[in-house]
């Protein structure tokens, strides 16, 4: 079975990246370099803003 694509934009993941203190890692090493930690609170954050969307009934 292969990697799905993911569904986060490029744009979206480098931005909660720069937001939570780790793009200069990703920058240097992609994204195969970051903690599993800080894949998770990506994940965490990309949930709170969709959320937050959905709260202000945008889609």
């Amino acid at each position: 079975m292969g990697r799905r694509r993911g569904i986060m934009s490029d744009q979206l993941k480098e931005e909660i990246a720069k937001e939570l203190g780790f793009y200069d890692t990703v920058q240097k090493e992609g994204w195969g370099g970051i903690r599993a930690s800080d894949a998770g609170n990506m994940v965490k954050r990309a949930i709170q803003l969709a959320e937050e969307q959905m709260k202000n009934g945008r889609s």
